[in-house]
């Protein structure tokens, strides 16, 4: 238990230092990152005691910036001030009471070197004590706050001209539950790269992101989410919504009321698109793709039956100014693997390749970030190297950083000498080659 502490504590503070560096208000991580201001505060007060330059973040594992900024929270296992959930819930049947405000309360109350827990961790805690207690949740919608999200149930197809085989199309499908304004994008499989895609394309037609996100326990996305305790992510999902700084909080299981909006989103998708088109013939998914955008913007433009506007409408005039802006750098799908001991030769493998590793780290354990393009190795969360990533048709190549080897391997470089004296060792044939090669 002491561990997921720690790590939680460690990895938001890693996040606070970077956001306090960026000109961040601290009002501002508090809203995005959950990051409680008076945490976000101290971390501040104490970057300017240490003077510490965010530029060489990179240089400290996690243990190190842990003890060099809270060194009596890092030894600390009950850091946390427990929540009143019955108080909570008393109040928010209050007029004008929401969690925010609570929270923000809760967070005044901390003494006696007692922290508070995160937003989303305090979020999460009162709709666990909901479902407890079968509780009726007071929460109303807000704009800009959340977005649900999950796979419609119905699929849809398409037919390949030369062989006549169907081809079953899914569909992902996300709303804005103060709004409704929907986001529908079809797709042939729900891998997690797909999922993760999808996402990224959801924000990006939304024209920003939202606070947090609720999905369904998918394995795509959710690794564990117990009753009680912590939920765990897979790695990608959840460097998406660090890199997006939005919370991604997985439904309850068998408890759709949790996301009511999207459930009922995915019905009435279900009947305007699907149905609409059941009985068009596509060629290809390109075609269907593009007859599920128009049917989309049709479905959002369409007036609501019980409400003023469509929700289209309604998005644009209140619901749109409340997204935070998108990130610069679009988020890019990566894979994380654990554990790769570094080699007496300075290298770790991947994919029958070798990237060399600093020296001092020969015989300990690393963990690796591959995306498309680079390959980049850490240390206890410590980025170490970075390489650019052989192409997979390549083998048995290496990728190698002159100051990553040790002096006594530095001086015995691959020259004429040394080839043809590895060859020799081989046979005659393998000299003649090497022979033939360096002439």
């Amino acid at each position: 238990m002491k561990g997921a502490f720690i790590m939680a504590v460690k990895f938001n503070l890693r996040l606070c230092l970077q956001l306090i560096d960026r000109g961040i208000s601290l009002n501002t991580i508090s809203k995005q990152y959950h990051i409680s201001k008076h945490t976000s505060s101290k971390t501040k007060h104490r970057m300017e005691v240490l003077q510490f330059d965010v530029s060489t973040i990179d240089q400290y594992s996690d243990d190190e910036l842990g003890k060099l900024f809270f060194p009596e929270m890092y030894e600390s296992e009950n850091i946390y001030l427990a929540v009143d959930y019955d108080y909570v819930h008393k109040e928010l049947s209050k007029p004008g009471v929401n969690l925010k405000l609570l929270w923000k309360e809760y967070c005044l109350s901390a003494k006696d070197g007692k922290y508070p827990v995160s937003y989303s961790k305090y979020c999460r805690g009162y709709a666990q004590h909901v479902e407890r207690h079968n509780y009726t949740n007071h929460i109303e919608h807000k704009p800009g706050i959340r977005t649900e999200i999950d796979w419609s149930g119905p699929t849809m197809h398409y037919m390949v001209p030369s062989t006549g085989e169907l081809v079953k199309v899914y569909l992902f499908v996300a709303t804005l539950p103060f709004s409704q304004y929907s986001y529908v994008e079809p797709t042939k499989d729900m891998k997690m790269n797909t999922w993760i895609n999808c996402n990224k394309h959801m924000f990006e037609y939304f024209g920003g992101s939202t606070v947090r996100i609720v999905c369904d326990n998918l394995k795509t996305g959710v690794v564990s989410h117990p009753k009680e305790g912590e939920i765990i992510l897979t790695d990608m999902y959840s460097d998406f919504g660090n890199h997006y700084m939005t919370a991604i909080m997985p439904a309850q299981v068998r408890k759709p009321k949790q996301k009511a909006s999207v459930e009922g989103t995915v019905g009435k998708i279900a009947t305007t698109i699907i149905a609409s088109l059941r009985n068009v013939e596509f060629h290809s998914f390109e075609e269907l793709y593009q007859a599920v955008r128009e049917k989309l913007d049709e479905f959002n433009t369409t007036p609501f039956q019980k409400r003023d506007g469509s929700r289209k409408e309604i998005f644009e005039a209140v619901e749109k100014q409340a997204l935070k802006p998108l990130p610069e750098i679009p988020f890019e799908v990566c894979h994380w693997f654990y554990s790769r001991k570094v080699q007496v030769n300075c290298h770790i493998t991947y994919q029958k390749n070798w990237y060399s590793v600093p020296y001092e780290y020969v015989g300990k354990s690393v963990d690796l970030k591959v995306s498309e393009t680079t390959l980049t190795i850490y240390y206890q969360n410590k980025r170490i190297n970075i390489h650019k990533l052989f192409p997979a048709y390549i083998k048995n190549k290496y990728s190698t950083y002159e100051q990553d080897m040790p002096e006594s391997v530095k001086v015995s470089e691959w020259d004429d000498v040394r080839i043809k004296k590895w060859a020799s060792k081989i046979g005659p044939l393998k000299c003649t080659l090497c022979q033939g090669q360096l002439n």
